[in-house]
């Protein structure tokens, strides 16, 4: 499935589903959560999906508010090894899960995902 075909299915509301589930996750996760800033759990669920709804469907917020994404820059100051990575996918999985991607975007979707997880990797 290309990208628009994922925008098609998900939409802005089904990617706010899906980083909802996902940070739901991460907050009570005792390897990627202690990753993030305890007191932005909002901001970073807002990045994450502002950033998935300029990849899939353009929407401009994210680079309107921060700039060109830089990913793995911005990542930097976190140690990301292995385990960070693909403890990220699992919690991811579970979101695509519980929020019932269809399985042709989900499948897509977990391949993007899994290539910006390792790509993220510094360690």
């Amino acid at each position: 499935m290309d990208d628009a075909g994922i925008w098609e299915v998900m939409g802005e509301a089904g990617f706010g589903r899906l980083t909802a589930a996902f940070y739901r996750r991460v907050r009570e996760d005792g390897v990627i959560g202690p990753l993030y800033p305890e007191g932005d759990w909002e901001g970073a669920e807002a990045r994450l999906r502002d950033f998935l709804l300029f990849r899939f469907g353009g929407v401009m917020r994210y680079v309107e508010e921060r700039g060109h994404p830089r990913l793995r820059g911005r990542h930097l100051p976190f140690a990301i090894g292995e385990v960070e990575r693909d403890r990220w996918i699992e919690l991811m999985g579970e979101a695509v899960r519980e929020t019932e991607v269809p399985r042709e975007a989900a499948q897509a979707l977990m391949k993007f995902f899994a290539q910006v997880a390792d790509f993220m990797r510094n360690q």
